[in-house]
């Protein structure tokens, strides 16, 4: 499990939800889910994502639920998880409410997944985020040894130019008052 998914399961979602109505999941690039797993009647909708923008394993711990070890995205993993799927299928203003909420993320950890990251939005969104709800592991990260690509990328339109990070952002999400 990851993304939204995952931070729930560690406790650091947002919003409390009585009753989850969505499970995402992230796999390889390669990786499809069984035909059964697909077909299951489960009590929530799931939402497959298959991509290859971190290492499979990096970021991964294990989650004890009703007696049974599974898999799911470390708190830094899954914020990255959801910085990629904003800001068409997560909102980015939800993505800093759940960041503001990380605050004792593992820099070691944090700085890895950011180097081998291939997606340069997820990147300047997670510095850029982090930047802002001023993270005590921040200065622990080498900025330095993280690319951060070449030209702008603009994720709305009539949004905030952040120089810093060269993205075009929501205004709600450069003010001051989210």
């Amino acid at each position: 499990m990851g993304g939204k998914t995952a931070l729930g399961l560690l406790g650091k979602s947002h919003y409390l939800e009585f009753s989850p109505q969505n499970c995402v999941l992230f796999g390889g690039e390669k990786e499809k889910i069984p035909a059964w797993f697909q077909q299951y009647k489960w009590p929530m909708k799931l939402h497959y994502y298959s991509t290859a923008f971190l290492p499979p394993e990096l970021g991964m711990t294990d989650h004890e639920v009703n007696g049974f070890s599974i898999k799911i995205s470390s708190a830094a993993r899954a914020m990255m998880e959801c910085l990629y799927l904003a800001p068409e299928k997560q909102e980015l203003k939800e993505c800093y409410e759940l960041m503001e909420g990380l605050n004792n993320l593992r820099p070691n950890l944090v700085q890895e997944l950011l180097t081998t990251c291939s997606s340069i939005k997820v990147k300047r969104l997670f510095l850029y985020m982090a930047t802002k709800a001023g993270h005590p592991w921040l200065p622990f990260i080498d900025q330095e040894k993280i690319s951060l690509g070449t030209g702008k990328r603009q994720l709305a339109q009539n949004g905030v130019y952040v120089p810093e990070f060269m993205i075009t952002i929501p205004k709600d999400l450069f003010n001051d008052e989210l």
